[in-house]
């Protein structure tokens, strides 16, 4: 599959470029898509995945063309845990996304045509964990996007168990404990209380736009709304549901995605 898209990309003359973030000794594979008709440093957005997307996909989805369009780079990371950095490389996911997006704003701060005092973060799926999350604790960010509420994925986990909501694959108990590294579901329901924004939203103090479907069935939608209720110190914070007025009523939107590429590139162009 990489091989495949790296060459799509080429043949198709794609603004997309591969580049690697150093990390613990190896690298993080990202994608990195500029900004368009901006000369000299633009606004940029680090991208995460969720639990079980990669870069590619999230390149899939249109939002870093979309970025591009209002002049913003974007920055598409397989960070700990997803994509190239688990699959290949034996990266398994952590709880503290600030650890990794620090070489990621360290790497963006060398780059001559990215603006270092407009940085943002987003992520979608469990991604609105770990953006959030990032954004609490690693200062340097200027905005925040939760494509896709997570305010407590620890807590979910007891939900799972007692079979409440959808599993985003069928295979999900197996899942997790390879994406985290984990050797038993014991092993893994220990660790998964660390996956929580109680107590953290509240060290938000940048814009923070949360986006949910308003028919979500893998995160439900109490979640968004004390991920919003909870930002308190967020100089602007916003919680937008899509409903089937416009469509975009699941998980991340996936059934309309254009509607939420649309809006959160425009909220982001209109802050950061």
């Amino acid at each position: 599959m990489l091989d495949s898209f790296d060459k799509g990309i080429t043949l198709g003359g794609q603004n997309c470029s591969r580049v690697e973030i150093p990390y613990e000794g190896t690298s993080l594979p990202a994608l990195f898509v500029a900004a368009d008709g901006v000369t000299g440093q633009a606004p940029c957005m680090v991208h995460y995945n969720g639990l079980d997307s990669t870069k590619e996909m999230i390149y899939g989805s249109g939002i870093a063309h979309e970025l591009a369009r209002r002049g913003i780079s974007t920055l598409i990371v397989d960070h700990p845990g997803s994509g190239e950095a688990l699959r290949l490389r034996g990266l398994t996911g952590r709880h503290d996304s600030e650890h990794w997006s620090a070489p990621c704003l360290d790497w963006l701060e060398n780059r001559a045509d990215v603006d270092p005092a407009r940085v943002g973060v987003m992520a979608w799926s469990l991604g609105g964990y770990y953006a959030p999350r990032a954004a609490a604790f690693e200062r340097r960010f200027s905005l925040c996007v939760a494509w896709g509420a997570n305010y407590n994925w620890g807590e979910l986990q007891k939900r799972r168990l007692a079979r409440e909501g959808d599993r985003p694959v069928p295979h999900y108990w197996e899942h997790v404990q390879w994406v985290f590294g984990k050797n038993t579901l014991e092993e893994f329901m220990e660790f998964a209380p660390s996956m929580s924004l109680v107590g953290v939203t509240e060290r938000i103090t940048v814009p923070f736009l949360i986006t949910h479907g308003a028919n979500d069935r893998q995160i439900p939608r109490e979640y968004a709304i004390a991920q919003y209720e909870t930002a308190v110190n967020s100089p602007k914070r916003e919680l937008k549901w899509f409903t089937e007025r416009e469509g975009g009523v699941e998980h991340v939107s996936a059934d309309n995605m254009a509607a939420a590429t649309g809006f959160i590139a425009d909220w982001i162009a209109d802050v950061l």
